[in-house]
């Protein structure tokens, strides 16, 4: 089964980006090469799969609490 080939207002609306900035944020992405695409004639569409790797690869992680030893006088 071949990929889910998505547009880019499809994508800008996974990102949660398409009811502030449209499909600018997207595009920009693409613009500067940080996320492939597959040009379809000239249409630009973004795989599922390399949309769902980005957002894998640039979430950030909670720090975890550091326990600290306070002298107990």
């Amino acid at each position: 089964m071949a990929d889910q080939l998505l547009t880019i207002k499809e994508v800008a609306e996974r990102l949660g980006t398409w009811e502030t900035s449209g499909e600018r944020f997207p595009r920009r992405l693409i613009a500067e090469r940080r996320i492939a695409y597959v040009k379809v004639g000239r249409h630009v569409r973004v795989s599922a799969a390399i949309l769902a790797a980005f957002i894998s690869a640039n979430t950030v992680q909670p720090r975890q609490a550091r326990r600290t030893m306070r002298a107990v006088a």
